[in-house]
């Protein structure tokens, strides 16, 4: 415990350096683009171009239900895509990003902890730009903006604190040893098709413990609690109070893990160079 709340603390004094560590992040990425960050929107957006010609003109799917409402299985997939998106390559670089600065970890003065934080965050914004296209995307097709975006900024919380405290864990691990981000990258792969991003977990049936199964993958809970909040259709957090409270204990028991994994390997990371 004493751990996690030095690396909460970490977090907090140099909540500034991260911001500004992230935006260079970012940009750093992309300067030898003609581009440069436009890309970062561009590629996802390439993606959901792609999946619309397949899915709302090639090859037309059944609606699906969100709530009491019909969604059309376009819009059912965008509302959860961008998430997962934000999702895999936050912890895929979040994972890698310790390691892969070891050169220059002799030079830093601040802590390590910032670093995963700092990886993720320059994900982050393009997260929120990504948001904003799918919002108006929404817009122009019936489904406009009500009150449960309101809980749609908890559920954006939710989504970083839980990618920041897996690559706590992943990143120490893929420091000692680097098959461990290899593992990861494949795994992330399997999990967008476990995870109620590309088909309705319903069409399961009467196979409920299956169903029960696949809710225990905490990205689920987000993914769900996205599309409820974009569509208007219930307010998940509170309705589905228990699985709320599942995902928080396992967040909790995910950060105070990666912070003692961190915070005792942390001083050997330069011996892994």
């Amino acid at each position: 415990m004493k751990s996690a709340i030095n690396v909460i603390k970490e977090q907090v004094n140099y909540f500034h350096l991260i911001r500004r560590l992230s935006l260079y992040e970012m940009k750093s990425q992309n300067r030898n683009n003609y581009l440069g960050m436009a890309w970062e929107v561009l590629n996802p957006a390439i993606q959901i171009l792609i999946y619309w010609f397949v899915f709302g003109t090639l090859r037309t799917r059944d609606d699906v239900a969100v709530g009491d409402m019909d969604i059309p299985f376009f819009f059912w997939l965008l509302t959860a895509f961008f998430l997962w998106l934000f999702f895999y390559q936050g912890t895929v670089q979040g994972s890698k990003s310790i390691y892969s600065r070891l050169g220059i970890l002799s030079k830093m003065n601040f802590p390590m902890s910032v670093i995963p934080a700092f990886v993720i965050s320059s994900k982050f914004y393009i997260h929120l730009a990504m948001m904003g296209i799918v919002i108006i995307i929404l817009q122009f097709n019936g489904y406009y903006i009500n009150s449960h975006y309101v809980q749609l900024l908890y559920f954006i919380v939710a989504a970083f604190v839980f990618i920041f405290a897996l690559s706590l864990i992943t990143s120490t691990l893929s420091t000692i040893i680097r098959d461990v981000h290899m593992f990861l990258n494949s795994t992330l792969r399997m999990l967008l098709y476990l995870s109620g991003v590309l088909w309705p977990i319903s069409i399961l049936g009467n196979m409920e413990w299956l169903m029960n199964l696949m809710k225990l993958n905490p990205l689920f809970y987000l993914v769900q609690g996205y599309r409820h909040s974009l569509f208007g259709t219930e307010w998940y957090a509170v309705t589905q109070w228990e699985y709320t409270l599942y995902f928080w204990v396992l967040v909790a028991v995910l950060f105070i893990i990666g912070s003692a994994l961190h915070m005792k390997f942390r001083r050997h990371f330069i011996d892994y160079l």
